[in-house]
Parts: structure tokens; sequence; C-alpha cells
């Protein structure tokens, strides 16, 4: 490898891994000096600013100077380096006390650092996961934001802290939370071995499936767990974790959240680990769950019930999964897949829809792209330290075939989908890439029909852009497909007429469709050689003799061109008022037109092209053009054409152009006339468009030039000097500009002899990035003096006229103004990189720093030659002069103001490219790139053009960054120039001067500083000469646009100190008026921008001492090395005390900022607006670490009673904030659970009740009744610690002496305590509270409110009972009023008390509960439809995290009589929800309880009531979520439903054993007396489906045995149609049914159910056997594997729906069929010979013949057994046939032929046979012209009989 050698030669260091492409520029001998510089720069200065301490600015500028570096050059460093950077950007991304913004820049960094992990293996670099756990935990879990104590941002903003954005935003907008993940998952490979040991300790004790934290813990788990561990680490790697996950995911059925979290797990375990997990065990449960996620419909009652639709697995992940699991060994897993394919190809037919499709698409698009992934990994990809996939584990071919083939039926089906082909394309060209002749073949049977019709343009799009897909694999042919390429003319031929004025799709996919195959392939004609060579296979001959047809195609795509360019003139398209500019859809099609144009230009021959050069001059000289819309196109074409042979084609246009022209302006009054010459205005547009081409091919005609220059320059029309100064612009861009002149698809073009040089070698052909040789233009000395020559003739005069103008010396018109800024204009961007930037001084004071601040300078091929003069300078002061003569003397010349704002905004920005354009480019070449490339082999494979523009963008990308500009005088003044324009008198002027003044702001360092003070001196109240424009542009500037800088929320205390007061103190400003909705609006625009911008800002800028020590091995790094030495003592001694100062002065910037703030509120006469507005702000400033000053505390704690209600919610909230920020920490000590409980430790995991967490369970016997007790006991209040372990150190609350005393006197208070104190005690203003409290706020929507509660919490914790005698007389108040507000402001009292009071003392807790419990039995007794929802919100929110017996007054008051049916069934309802609420949040840990109610509710299961009813379903539920069976949990002590449901069969046995229907006679009343069983029984059956419906969608487990045995009873009751006007037990019963028969199955559950069903079939009445079918079609689909994988199960409901296809009821016989029909479509059953041989031997059964009847009887005397087993063949004859319904396999048209024979049946296989033809008709008609292929000549005589319906006439 002698290149890695030399660079390692030339740089001095082995760079890890740079950007190719920086070595094909022009100046790459320069770019190796100016990267090591430029390292060296940011190695030392970013050591020395984290030696130095000084987080800001020095750290963030230098580590923003770090990622530009990488977005230069790439990860060009060596490997100590790049070590080195990522640990001490860990170190400074885990500073606990870090600024978020800081974080987030530190994190994006590091995870680019990180990105390519093949880089850095494990034992380069190791990294701890505990500091990022720590820190997601404190983000992600914050325990204050809710309070606002912290303010996170939400979304990923570009503030100031932003380089350029240009790297395709691989963060897309994100939160933070987005960014810590993506952090976690760059460096999970880096984490040390015994990690995975560590997580599981730390994280198991959370696994408690009841609760919140279990979704904490797997989602955890997911992020952090290490899977890329070598293969001898694996016992300390997923070998601990694996048997424990996976038993757990397959034990879950009812996908809880976190079990698409376990899948995302496995998916990355199995990727990373190919070949070392055995997966075979678990497949057809992994596939049937997929399947399961795809939420198909199926069955025929489509009853879907929305299975929790979120919590669907991410098709992605699940992708990967499979496709990590091919290959090896066994075949599995492809066998699975072709039958996930077969059961669900049917659902891609483009008549089917939903809301499923999408996945549906996702899935096909996603599958074959990870399968090339895979292979790609296998066959090409470099090794490197990660684990190489084994070799017996790797894809096959024949694997691959398999795949492809078991894929390729869906594909071929979506690609005509209704929701776009687009998925169908993606997946095409993967599938190509792999086996071209399975997929192209079939893709293009489908293409070419679709080009002949005229009347489904949709079939044409499809189809097209799906070749456009494959065509790279078309192309190359290659061993697999060598007849490929001959494909392609009659494809280029044949979509010609898709070039159709009239429909624009059609249009732009031909276009697109043209150009890709005219990129991969010469158009040279080689007919020639066949008469010299002799050794051409068979395929090149063909290719030959095709070539010739090249010349015709061009010459036809031109004809169709010029007709469809006719058809767009401006005369025919608009009517007169019309705008002239183009619309969007024509300039699309101009784009796609010239692009394309210019893509079959560069590929041609040089025969070929002197012919199409010669047309295209005809049709542009022979007619003339308007120059708005065809002119355009037409220019457009003759560009591309000069640019591909500049010399040959500018002879001929150039000298015509030219002399038209001249000719026509040789009178002088042309000069002057209003409106030019058509033919003067379309030659000037031909010769401005086509010298934008390679400028040294220029230079012998430049005198002629000049001349046109000269002579129309100064038009007074226009649109005739526009077009001069295009042509000036594009001469000096031609001259000046760096880039490449050709992009023809192999280097060297296509000239050479073909003797020499073959071009059908090169069809397809990639580009070689090491042999590009692309041909530069670099501009030459006679090219930059002839542009000089230029600026001195045409800009010089125009700037000196503008001079005099400007000092008023001169009179000129406003046109005359315009006329001379556009040519100002055009020069400065024609020439905008020859012009060196502004110089100046540096604006020095406004940031001080330890570190120099220098900007880099890029060297972008052009050494500025600084002896000439530097117009941009001479620019930047006549400008500026003439901009204050303008504005002082005619403001109103707004158009010559635009053309200012414009000439500003490129004197700062512009070197040669704008932003805007490049991004753009970069879109379209990502796009062209991803639609061509070639994942399968990798590197770099693109086509050449390709690789060029990547080169050509590397260049710009260079020349736009002017990354940390320095701030100079020459900027100041212009920025400040820009400021005057944004708050000019005419809203257009100052909305484009702002767009540019935010552009400016975002460029330069620090400037914000210098500019705000300017824009507030706009607000300020005292100023009288403000006008309302001047006030409405100052507060636009500091709103700031969508993604810039936003002034009045900079993250620096420094700028909020002045902005915000500022912002509301504008209130008493002149100019301000509320009358004027555009000034309000934007008052509450900049209040929600500064809500949803802020986070907050830190106080604490220290840096910890581990990452100086990497610092200072950074500075000592060599190669390269800046010979800076270490920082000396004595600066590093300031350095530590600048620190110090520094979070001192933040300390005071922020005591400063909240009085300001207070000051400005609290002025007399301030609009209220601006008073809520300043209250919104202190909310904002409250922090975690900082207490509130005591003002404001006193302040807000008054605005409680404020008048407006907007302000008391604001108020509520932030004192809660302040109340958790005076709370004071409470002392914890470790216990020991086994010591309490005196059990040992288990040694396995056993999860559930074991003897060692009983004592934490609620037990009647030992309720803390006494002090004694109280204090004795260990409350645990989490309610997950120990169900599944305990944690390593359970940590407990202390006894209460060591805890912080209570009920202080209020001397002992701190200040801030003692205001909050009086406040509360003072009884009138309790009274105020609570009247507001108990106010309505929106009638009917309110709730029971967080903020509230949080705020009464925080007073009862803080306080203890201080408050209690205040309040008592109000609550028991309030409790009397059955009104919904005052119960709710009861509720949220209540509840802040109960949890406020969790460490008072027994005492207190007693008092507490003597009052609350007679106030709570008022509550429950008064309580009222609207209220109940707010009593069960308490009462929950009571109970959370609370340890059930410090509760137990609570729970014994719930348990007294739920249900006494005194207060009416209502209340009974009420009650029960209430209860439910409480003993949910106590999950496992009240067994007892549970079974108490249970106990007490069980002889109420009859209950009349519906609503009654149905709450016990829901309670019911809740009592048995805790028996769930997951893997090695313990039988719990909880209730269980197998003991449960034994009882309730036992008193359902009277309905088991009747036969006769259940008719539902019960009246809704309670009977006097005792009814009878049969009554009782039915009741007892309502309950209980209420409950299943219940439990369906809430426990994790389905207790599926026990359903089972309910079964038989559903079937009798379930009625078979859908008739809403059945009672509801009816209804309840269908839908536990479908809910049942939806459910997943454990394999050894299946064979009950069949059981179950099998008995049922028997059954006497039909209902029940109707509905066996309907059950067993869905239940199979769910568990569609699961059965196939088990072949007795097949066979049994095999035999099952054959025997109930010869029911005596008609109704289940079809039903019958239809159940076959579909098990055979979803391929789980097969069409076998044995099958087939059964349904004939039926039809042939005999029928007696018809005698002839009897006058008197009108029936047939059939047996009826013959007639239904005859009809039972039919049956399964229509069966099959319609179980295909897009196809014809190859034994339907004999079984077409044998149902024929049944025409003349009796009823009803007459009906049968009629309906089945019908059905296949409707079904086959589409693509009736394939189908017929599969009959012979008779069959098909006969069907076109049987199908075209008979003639009534005959």
């Amino acid at each position: 490898m002698g290149a890695r050698e030399e660079r390692a030669e030339a740089l001095g260091f082995r760079p890890q891994k740079e950007i190719a492409y920086n070595l094909l520029l022009p100046y790459a001998e320069r770019l190796d000096r100016e990267s090591n510089e430029l390292l060296a720069q940011i190695k030392s200065s970013l050591g020395r600013a984290v030696h130095l301490r000084e987080l800001w600015p020095g750290v963030l500028f230098w580590s923003r100077k770090l990622n530009t570096y990488i977005r230069l050059y790439g990860r060009k460093f060596s490997k100590e380096d790049h070590v080195l950077f990522v640990k001490l950007l860990y170190e400074l991304v885990t500073i606990p006390k870090l600024e978020i913004s800081m974080m987030q820049g530190f994190a994006r960094l590091l995870i680019s650092l990180l990105k390519k992990k093949e880089l850095l293996s494990r034992e380069d670099l190791q990294l701890p996961w505990r500091p990022l756990y720590d820190m997601l935990e404190r983000i992600l879990y914050s325990k204050t934001e809710h309070l606002g104590l912290n303010w996170f941002p939400n979304s990923y903003r570009q503030g100031l802290s932003s380089t350029k954005t240009i790297v395709l935003n691989v963060l897309r907008r994100c939160s933070v939370e987005g960014v810590l993940k993506t952090l976690v998952k760059a460096c999970r490979p880096y984490f040390p071995d015994d990690a995975t040991a560590e997580m599981l300790e730390e994280w198991r004790p959370l696994l408690c499936p009841f609760d919140v934290t279990m979704q904490k813990a797997i989602s955890y788990f997911e992020l952090f767990l290490p899977t890329s561990l070598p293969p001898e680490l694996h016992h300390k790697g997923f070998r601990l974790w694996f048997d424990e996950f996976m038993g757990l995911w397959l034990s879950v059925q009812n996908l809880p959240q976190w079990e698409g979290h376990l899948v995302n797990i496995f998916a990355r375990l199995a990727n990373d680990n190919i070949g070392y997990i055995d997966w075979d065990p678990y497949i057809p449960k992994v596939f049937t769950r997929v399947l399961r996620s795809l939420n198909l419909p199926v069955g025929s009652s489509q009853v879907i019930v929305p299975r929790q639709l979120a919590n669907a697995y991410d098709i992605g992940h699940a992708v990967i999964w499979i496709t990590a699991m091919m290959g090896g060994p066994s075949k599995t897993v492809q066998k699975h897949l072709t039958g996930l394919f077969n059961s669900i190809a049917s659902f891609y037919h483009p008549s089917n829809n939903g809301r499923w499709l999408t996945k549906l698409m996702k899935l096909l698009q996603r599958l074959p792209c990870c399968v090339v992934r895979r292979l790609h990994r296998e066959r090409y990809k470099k090794p490197s330290w990660l684990t190489p996939v084994p070799d017996s584990h790797k894809l096959s071919d024949q694997d691959v075939t398999d795949f492809v083939q078991s894929i390729m039926q869906p594909v071929l089906l979506a690609m005509f989908s209704k929701t776009g082909s687009l998925e169908a394309a993606q997946a095409l060209q993967n599938l190509a890439l792999m086996r071209p002749e399975l997929v192209i073949p079939p893709v293009l049977e489908r293409t070419y029909p679709a080009m002949e019709t005229l009347t489904e343009p949709h079939q044409l799009t499809a189809t097209l852009s799906c070749v456009i897909g494959v065509a790279r694999s078309l192309v190359a042919g290659g061993r697999w497909f060598p007849e490929g390429p001959t494909h392609m003319l009659p494809l280029l031929m044949r979509a010609l007429p898709g070039v159709d004025p009239n429909d624009f799709s059609k249009c732009m996919i031909t276009f697109q469709f043209i150009a890709t195959f005219s990129t991969l392939v010469p158009l040279v004609d080689c007919s020639s050689v066949l008469q010299e060579r002799t050794d051409l296979s068979e395929v090149e001959r063909e290719l030959c003799s095709a070539s010739a047809e090249f010349e015709d195609f061009v010459l036809q795509f031109m004809d169709r061109c010029f007709a469809l360019i006719e058809s767009s003139v401006l005369e025919q398209t608009r009517e007169e008022t019309e705008t002239e500019k183009m619309t969007h859809v024509e300039s699309l099609v101009e784009l796609g037109l010239s692009s394309t144009f210019s893509t079959i230009l560069t590929q041609c021959s040089k025969e070929i092209f002197k012919v199409a050069l010669e047309k295209v001059f005809n049709f542009a000289v022979s007619n003339i053009f308007e120059t708005r819309v065809s002119g355009r196109m037409v220019a457009d074409l003759c560009r591309a054409a000069v640019k591909c042979c500049p010399v040959d084609s500018l002879k001929l246009f150039l000298p015509h152009c030219c002399s038209v022209i001249t000719q026509l302006t040789s009178n002088e009054d042309v000069l002057h006339e209003e409106e030019l010459d058509k033919e003067l205005l379309w030659n000037l547009q031909l010769l401005s468009e086509i010298t934008r081409v390679d400028g040294e091919k220029l230079l012998p005609y430049k005198d002629q030039l000049v001349k046109i220059l000269q002579q129309t320059l100064h038009f007074t029309c226009k649109q005739g000097y526009t077009l001069a100064c295009n042509l000036l612009h594009h001469l000096l861009r031609s001259s000046t500009l760096i880039y490449p002149t050709e992009y023809c698809s192999v280097p060297g073009g296509f000239t050479k002899p073909l003797s020499e040089y073959f071009p059908i070698k090169d069809w397809g052909k990639a580009g070689d990035l090491w042999s590009l040789n692309i041909k530069w233009h670099v501009p030459s000395a006679e090219e930059i003096e002839f542009a000089y020559y230029l600026l001195d003739n045409f800009l010089r005069p125009e700037l000196e006229k503008l001079n005099c103008y400007g000092s008023g010396e001169l009179e000129m018109s406003r046109d005359d103004v315009q006329q001379c800024l556009t040519i100002v204009h055009n020069c400065l961007t024609g020439s905008g990189n020859l012009l060196p930037p502004l110089k100046g001084e540096r604006v020095s004071h406004l940031v001080t720093s330890l570190v120099s601040l220098d900007e880099t300078k890029l060297f972008t091929g052009i050494d500025h030659d600084y002896s000439r003069e530097n117009y941009r300078e001479s620019i930047a002061k006549t400008l500026r002069k003439l901009l204050h003569y303008i504005l002082d003397n005619s403001e109103d010349d707004t158009k010559s103001l635009f053309l200012i704002i414009k000439i500003i905004s490129d004197l700062l920005q512009f070197q040669g490219s704008h932003k805007h354009k490049f991004d753009s480019r970069w879109k379209s070449f990502t796009l062209v790139k991803k639609s061509m490339e070639n994942r399968l082999q990798g590197k770099k494979r693109h086509i050449r053009a390709l690789l060029i523009d990547r080169v050509m963008l590397q260049h710009e990308l260079r020349t736009l960054t002017v990354e940390g500009c320095e701030y100079k005088t020459v900027h100041q003044d212009l920025v400040r120039d820009l400021l005057r324009l944004s708050t000019s008198s005419y809203g257009q002027v100052r909305s484009k001067a702002q767009q540019a003044f935010f552009t400016a702001l975002g460029t330069y360092n620090f400037c914000c500083r210098d500019i705000i003070p300017l824009v507030l001196e706009y607000l300020r109240p005292d100023r009288q000469d403000v006008t309302r424009q001047q006030f409405k542009g100052a507060l636009y500037c500091l709103l700031g646009n969508h993604g810039a800088v936003c002034l009045a929320n900079l993250h620096d205390w420094e700028c909020i100190v002045q902005t915000w007061p500022a912002i509301v103190s504008s209130g008493l400003s002149k100019a301000m008026s509320l009358e004027k909705p555009s000034i309000v609006r934007l008052f509450d625009d900049l209040a929600e921008k500064i809500h949803r911008q802020y986070e907050t800002i830190g106080l604490d800028f220290s840096v910890p001492e581990n990452s100086i020590q990497i610092a200072i091995l950074l500075q000592q790094s060599q190669k390269p090395s800046s010979n800076a030495e270490l920082p000396h003592p004595d600066k590093l001694a300031v350095a530590l005390k600048r620190q110090e100062e520094k979070n001192a002065e933040s300390v005071r910037n922020y005591e400063r900022l909240v009085g300001t703030l207070l000051d400005c509120v609290n002025q007399r006469n301030l609009p209220w607006k601006f008073e809520h507005i300043g209250i919104g702000f202190l909310s904002l400033l409250l922090r975690d670490d900082y207490i509130l000053p005591l003002p404001a505390i006193r302040y807000l704690v008054q605005c409680l009673n404020h008048d407006a209600l907007i302000v008391r919610k604001m108020a509520i909230s932030t004192v809660a904030g302040i109340l958790k920020q005076l709370k004071r920490p409470h002392v914890k000590v470790p216990i020991c659970p086994y010591k309490i409980s005196g059990c040992p430790k288990p040694d396995t995991i056993m999860a559930g009740d074991r003897p060692d967490n009983l004592w934490i369970q609620y037990n009647s016997g030992s309720l803390p009744k006494t002090e004694e007790v109280w204090e004795a006991n260990c409350f645990v209040e989490k309610t997950h610690w120990g169900y599944y372990t305990w944690p390593k150190t359970l940590l407990v609350y202390a006894p209460a002496d060591q805890q912080p005393t209570l009920g202080r006197p209020r001397e002992t208070m701190s200040e801030a305590e003692q205001i909050i104190y009086d406040h509360f005690t003072d009884e009138k203003f309790i009274e105020q509270l609570i009247k507001f409290l108990s106010l309505e706020d929106r009638k009917g929507k309110d709730k029971f409110n967080p903020r509230r509660f949080c705020l009464f919490k925080g007073l009862f914790r803080n306080f203890d009972d201080a408050f209690l005698p205040v309040l008592t007389p109000h609550l028991e108040r309030l409790v009397q009023d059955s009104h919904e507000s005052t119960q709710r402001c009861v509720a949220e009292i209540v509840a802040g008390i109960i949890r406020g009071s969790k460490h008072w003392t027994f005492e207190k807790v007693g008092n507490l509960w003597k009052f609350l419990c007679p106030l709570l039995r008022t509550a429950f007794a008064n309580i009222t439809v609207e209220t109940y929802s707010d009593w069960g919100t308490c009462v929950a929110t009571s109970c959370e995290s609370r340890d059930p017996r410090k509760l137990h007054w609570l729970f014994e008051l719930l348990l007294e009589s739920p249900v006494s049916g005194e207060g009416g069934s209502f209340v009974d309802a009420c009650r029960l929800y209430v209860l439910q609420g409480g003993l949910a949040q106590q999950e496992w840990r009240v067994p007892e309880l549970l079974h108490r109610l249970l106990t007490y509710l069980e002889p109420k299961l009859t209950q009349v009531y519906k609503n009654v009813r149905e709450r016990i379903g829901s309670v019911l539920t809740y009592i048995f979520m805790i028996d769930v069976s997951l893997p090695n949990t313990v039988p719990t002590n909880s209730p269980r439903i197998s003991e449960f449901t034994t009882r309730v069969l036992e008193k359902l046995k009277p309905l088991m054993e009747a036969d006769e229907e259940i008719q539902n006679h019960v009246m809704e009343e309670n009977g006097v007396g005792e009814q009878d069983e049969r009554t009782q029984a039915i009741k007892l059956m309502k309950t209980i489906l209420k409950w299943i419906m219940a439990s369906a969608g809430r426990s994790f487990c389905t207790a599926v045995p026990e359903q089972l045995q309910l079964l038989p009873l559903l079937f009798k009751i379930a009625p078979v149609e859908n008739d809403t006007n059945y009672d509801e037990l009816k209804r309840d019963a269908k839908m536990c049914l479908f809910l049942m028969s939806q459910g997943l199955l454990y394999p050894e559950q299946v064979p009950l159910a069949i059981d179950v069903l099998k008995q049922t079939a028997r059954s006497s009445s039909w209902h029940a056997r109707y509905t066996v079918l309907t059950y067993t079609q869905t239940m199979v689909f769910y568990n569609l594997f699961i059965f196939l994988n088990n072949e007795e199960t097949v066979q049994g409901i095999r035999l099952l729906v054959l025997q109930l296809m010869a029911d005596e009821q008609l109704e289940v016989r079809e039903m019958a069929a239809t159940t076959l029909s579909g098990l055979l479509q979803c391929n789980f059953l097969t069409m076998d010979a044995a099958m087939q041989e059964h349904f004939e031997k039926l039809c042939k059964t005999k029928l007696p013949k018809k005698r002839k009847r009897d006058l008197g009887t009108s029936v047939d005397t059939i047996p009826s057994g013959d007639l239904v087993k005859r009809h039972a063949g039919v049956l399964g004859l229509s069966a099959c046939i319609l179980s295909s319904p897009y196809d014809v396999p190859t034994w339907m048209p004999q079984l077409l032929m044998d149902l024929s024979a049944h025409l003349n049946d009796p009823q009803p296989i007459e009906m049968t046979v009629k309906k089945t033809l019908s059905n296949f008709r409707r079904t086959h008609h589409d693509n009736w012209q394939e189908h017929k292929q599969q009959f012979t000549d008779d069959q098909l005589v006969v069907l076109t009989d049987l199908l075209v319906s008979p003639c009534y006439y005959a």
C-alpha cells in the first residue's frame, strides 16, 4: 500500500480517515500545509483554553473550529490525537453543572468524532458508562423540570452557536433527548468489559412490570447495553441477560410500551453477533409477533379493535433482526420469510388500502436494503476490529436467490400502489444489485405495455420510476444478466412520447428517465466495428448494431423539446393581466429540460454532437422568442450545447448574435426607447447565456463582447439593461471562478477512433476516484486581466456617478440610480472570489479571552492581488454615502433601497457562491447519488459525473466556510446601516433588511453584544422621537427569523440583563399602542419565542481536574505541533481566579436581572399585557441551584391573588417551584432487606412475592397504629423496589429524630420561608385564595390540576401542619357544596395534604386522618358525574409512591362498603372507580386488600346495573393484574385468575347445560326475592364479559387456559350478523370473541384451543358452528407461524374446516368455504392433490332425477344429504379458485372447467357457481391479457361463454 505510506510521510502522521475529494482539487498540493497548521492551532488553543479553565468563549470557540476542521478535511489527524480529542470532549460533556446549550455543542462534536467506529478499537479507547447515565438521569428524568426549575431546549436551534449548518443535517432539528441518545449510541462500543454486569445490577431492581419504571429500565437497557463485544467476552456480555430478556419478551402478550424496546435490543444484538446465537427455537414466535404488529385486518367481520396502535414495533428494527438471522446452516428464517410474504402478499395489491399500508411499504423498502447492507459487510467491507461474520453463517448465493424470489411478488404488486411507487422503486434498486436476472425481466414486462398505454398515466410514471431504480444494474449487465443492455435503446425510443407539454408529471419523469440512462452510456455509434472485429460476443454484436440508432434518438428528442418549448410561449399560456414571471411548473420543466439536454450532449460522440449543434443553432436563430419563458428555455439549450464543446459552438453562435445586436443598435435612438425590439432582446438573452462557458475559450472574442457591453449596458429599457448586466455578470464569472469543464462518463471523452477505444465496454461503468482526471478551469493571468479590465471600464464609472450623486453634486433620476446599482451588483457578484475581503480594525471591547480567537483563512484557489484597487472596499464606501443620502432625501425610493440591501449583504458574505444555492445543489447531489448508488459494493463506486460534482461541492464548501469571522469596524458600519434600514418607514424595506441583518449577526463573532444596545434604544420609554415603524422594526430585530439568532434571548447573562427588562418597559413607550393588532401580535410572538427557546443559563462554569490533565497532553501532542509552551503557573493562578470571578459575576447578573424585572413590572401605568410578560420572564428565572431573591418571592406569592387568571396560573406554578427550592433535605440511611425479613438472599433471580419482600406488603395484623410501631417500621415509598430484585444498597428515610425539625416557630425560619408563612397564616389571604381556586375556568373542560396539587404538597411538606387550622373550616365548608369546581378544589388540596404529610410524625398524621376521614366520607357521598374523575385522580395521586402501611386509614375507609346500593348505582360505580385508583397505584404490595375486595365483590357480580357492571369488570382487571406468568416469577399472593374462574364456571353451569339459545330476558331491575339460577347466571355472565373486555388491553398476559373454558358459552351466545339492535349481552359476547381470537397463543396452548373448537363444531346450534369458523380465521392469522410450526394442529384445523363444509346449515357451509379460501390464500393450507380429489369426489355425488311434480307439492323432494355433499364439493372448488384473486396457478383452469359443469344444478349450488365466476371475472379483469396465457383454446371458449352474460333476446 504505497499510497498510504506516502500520505503518512507527507503529513508527518498517518491520518485516520481524510476526505478523499480534497486530493482532487486543483490546489490540492497546498492543503496539507494548511490543514496541519490549522490542526496544530486547534490542538494548542483548545488544550490551552481548557487548561486555563475558560469554557466561554475559549473552549466553545475552539471546539467549533474542530467541528469545521472535520467538515473540511474529515478525520485528518493521527490516532493518538483522535483518542485525546475524544477523551477531552467526553470529560467536558459530562461536567455535572454544565449549561445545557454548551453540553449539546460538545455532544455533537463528540458524536462526529466517534461516528466511524472502525477507526478506534476497544484497545485504543475505553469510556466509562456511568457519567453518561448520570447525565441522562439528570436531564431526561429531571425531578425539577416539571416545577419550572430547569428549562431544557426542546428543539435543536441555530443560534449564534451554530457553525453554518452545511453539514447534512444529520442531527435533524432534534431535542436535547435526541442528542443525548445519539451520544450514548456513539460511546457504547467503548464501554468496559464489566459494564454489562454493572448495568444489570443497576437497573434490574426497576423491572416491575406494573410500574412506569419498567419502561425506563428497558429503555436504558436498550440504549446502554453493549452488544459488540468480541466472542471471547460474550460470557461478560449478552450471555448474562439473553435468556432472561428473551423469556420476558416471549411471555408478554399485549404489547406494552416497553416491548418495542426489547425488540430493538434483540435486533441490535443479532446484527452485531451474526452466527454466535442460535435463533432457531425463537423464529416462529418472532415472525408471529412481527406479523401481528403489522395490525392487518382479517376475517369477514372487520371490527378491528385499536390494540394500542402506538406501541407496534418499529419496522426498521424488526427488519434488521430478521436480516441478521438469515443464512447459516438451517434455512428456517427464509422459510418463514417466504411464509410471511405469502400470507400478506394480497395486501399489497393496489386495490387494497388502509392505515396499515405505510407499514407494509416500509417493510418492503427496508428489507432488501438491509440484506444488501449485510452482503456488503460480509463480502466487500474492509475488515476492522468489529467481530466478523463466521464463514458458516455468511449468506450464500443460494440464500440470496431464495430471498429475492420470496419478496418479488409483493414488490411487483406494490409497483402500482396508490401511495406511490417510491418504496417499490427503492426495493427494486437494491434487489437488482443482488439478482438482476430475477428482478429486471418482470419489471420490463410491466414497463413495455405501460409505455404503450394512453389511458393510464399513473402506470407509466410508476414503471418508469422503477426502471430508473434498476437502470444501473440493467445497463451494466454483468455475468448474471448479460442481455440487460440490449433493452436500453428500445426503452429510450419508447420513452420519447413522454415529453408531453400537457402532462407535467409524465414530462418530468421522462426527463429523469432519459437523463439517467444517458449518464450511464456513451452515445457513440459503434456499428462500423462490426466489419472490423470478429472477437465480439453475441450481446456486443447486438449492441453495436443497435447503437446506430443513437443519432436518431438524439434528433427525435430535440424535436420533442422544440415542440414543448413552442407550446409554452408566453403569449399562449397567459392572459393579458397575469404576471410575466415563470410559474413554478414552468421553471421545473425548464430545469428538467436543460439538464437532460446537457447530459445527452455531454455523452454524445463528436459526429452526433455536430448534427445536434446545427439543429439547435438553426432553431434558435430562425425564430424570435419572448425572453420570459420560451426564450429562457431555448437559451438554456444553447448554453448546454456551447458548454459541451465551446470552441466549435462559439464559432457558430457568438459572431451571429454580436452582428445582429450591433446592427440593431447602430441607431442612437435605440438607447432611449422604453420598449426594445423583440429580436434585439432575444439575441441579447442568447448571448448572455452562451457566455457561461470555459473562460479561456471566450478570450478570442473579448473585443467584440466589450463592444456589445458598451452599446447595451445603458439602455433606458429595464429589460434590456438587465440582460446586458447578465452578460457582464457571466463574463466575469466565467473568467474568475474555478470549476470543472467537463462531466463526461469516461475521462477524456469519446474522441478516440473506434479502433483504439471500444465504447460498449464502458456502458454503466463507475468512475474511478483515483483516476478521474478532472479538467479544471483555473483563471489564467490573461483572464484575470480581462476581468479587471471589465471592472475598470464598467464598474468604476458607475461608482463615480453614484459618489457624485451621494454628495449632492449630480442630479440623477431614480431609474438611473437603479441602473447604476444593478450594474454594481452584477459586477460584485460576478467577481466575488477575485476581490479580497474587507479589511479594517477589529472591534475589540466586546469580549475578553485568555486564548486567541483568530479567524481561519482558507485558500480557495486564488491568491488575491493586493496591488490593484479593492473594489469591494470602494463599493462599500460609495454605498454608505449613497444610502445615507437616499434615506435623508428620498426615502420612498424603495427599489433603490432593495438593491442597496442586496449589495450590502453580498459585500459582507459573498465569496463566489451563495449558501442557498449550495444547499440545494448538495441536496440534489444526495438525491441523485441515492438513486444511482451501488450499496452492495460501496467504496464510492459512483458514476464519474457525480464524483466530479462532489469534488466541486467540496471546493464550494471551502469558499462558504467563513466560520468565526472577526468583527471589524467595516462590518460594524455596514451592520448598523442594516439596522437603520430594518427600522425604516417602509414595511418591505424593513423585512428585506432584517433578513440581511440576521444573516450578518450569525456570521461575525460576538457582534450581537455590540448591536443589542442600539436596538434597545428604539424601545426606551423616555424617547419621544421614535416612530411606530421604527418601534415595530426594532421588535422584529429582537425576534429574529425562523432558525436565526434571536437577540432577545441569547444564552448569556450580560445580554438578557439588557433585553428582557427593555421589552417589559417598552410598554410605556410613546410608539407602543395596544390598538394595533400587529404590535400586539409581535409582543405575543416575542414572549412565546423566549419561553420556547429559553434554557437555564449556567451560574457555575468550573472545569474539573481530570479534563485539565488531558488538556496538557493535547497541548504537548506532536505531529503536527504548534511549538507553543504550556501556560506559566502564574497565568494558571490568574485563570483560576478569573473563573471564580466569572461565577460570582453570573450570580450578580442573575440577581440584577430579577431586581430590574420586578421594578419594571411594578411601574405605574404599565399596560396589563406587559405585566404578564414580565411575570412570565420571572417564572423562567427559577433555578434549582440558587434560591430566587426575596422581593421576587414576596411579589409572586402576592400574585396568587392577582385579578388576572393568567397571572394566578403562573404564580401557582412558580410558588410551587419556590417551595421546592426551600425544601429541606431529608436524611436517608441504607438498610438490608434480607436482615429485616430474616430470609437469606435467593441464589437465582426470582421475581414476585418472595419471603424477603413480604415485610413491605400490607398486613392488617401489623399495621402501624401506635407511635412505637410507626417509629420501628421501615417505610419503603417507591412501589417497584423489591419486586424483581433488591437494589445493591436500599436507602430509606432515617427515623424522625434525624430529620429536619417539624412545627418550627416563625423566628427559626429563613426569611424566604417567613414570607410564605406570613401569607398563608393570614386568614383574609387564604379566604381570597380559596375563592379564586374554586372558580370555574372553562366549563366542563376543567380537570384535577397537578400544578395546584404541587403547590399544596409543597406547603405541607415544608411547613408541616402549620396551615391546617386556617384551611380546615374552608375545606369543611366546600366539601358540602357538590358543584364541580368546589369539589375539584377540595380534591386538589386533600391530595396535596396527604402527599405533603410524608415526613410528619405519627401524632400529626393521626390527627390529620381524624379530620380527613369524615371529610372524605362526605365527599364520596356527594360525588357526581362531573367530579368522580377528579376524586379518582385525587386518591390515585395520594397513593402514588407511598408505602401502603402509611395510608392504612385511607384504604380501610375506601374498603368500608364500595358497593352498598344505598346511593344508587351511580355512587357505587364512582366509589369503585376511586378505590381502583388507589389500589392500582399500590400494584403488588396490597394482596390482602385485593383478596378482601374480591371476597366482597364476588357475591355482587350479579349486580344488574350496567354502569356498576362495567366498573366491576374494570376493577377485576386490576385485581388480577398482578397474576402474571412472566419467566422466573413466583406464583403471586394476590388473587389468581384460575381459582376465580373455577368458581365462576360452577355458577355458569345452568347456561352450559341448557341447549336452547340464550335470550337476554332479564329486565334491568332489582327483582324482589331470589331469581332462579339461570337468570343469576346470565347476570353473572354479563359482568364476566365486561371483565374480559376490560382486561384485553390492560394486562400483559392473557389467561388463555381460563378463557378457553368460557369459549363454548360465548360461541353459544354470540350472534351471527352484525346488528346494532342486539342487546348488550350478545354484543359483548361478539366483542369478546373478537378480542380473544386476536390474542397471542403460546405453542403449548394451541392444542387446548383446537380441542375447544372441535367440541363446539359438534354443537347443536348452528350459530355456534358458524362462529367457530370466524374465530378460526382470525386466530390462525394472528398466530400463523406458531400454528405452522406444529403439523398436527394444521391437520386439525384442516379437518375442522372440511367437516364444517359439509354442514347441514347453508350459512355454515358458505362460511367454511370462505374460511378455507382465506387459509389457502395465506398459505396456511396448500391446494394439494388429496384435497382436490376430495372435492371432485364430493362433486360427483349423484342427485336423483327430478320427478314430475305433483301439483299439490311445490317442494323438491331431493334427499338433503346428497345435495349437501355435492354442494360441499362445489364450495370446495370455489374456495380454491377464490383463494388466488390476482394470479392464475396451474391447477386453476381445470377447476374452472369442473365448476362450469355444475351451472345447472339445483339451488344453492347454481348460486355458488355464479357467484364464483363473477368474482373470478372481477378480480382477473385488470390483467386478463397476462392471465389468458394459462388457458388452452378450448378452455377459453368455454370460459368466454360462461363469463359473458347470456343474451335475453335470443
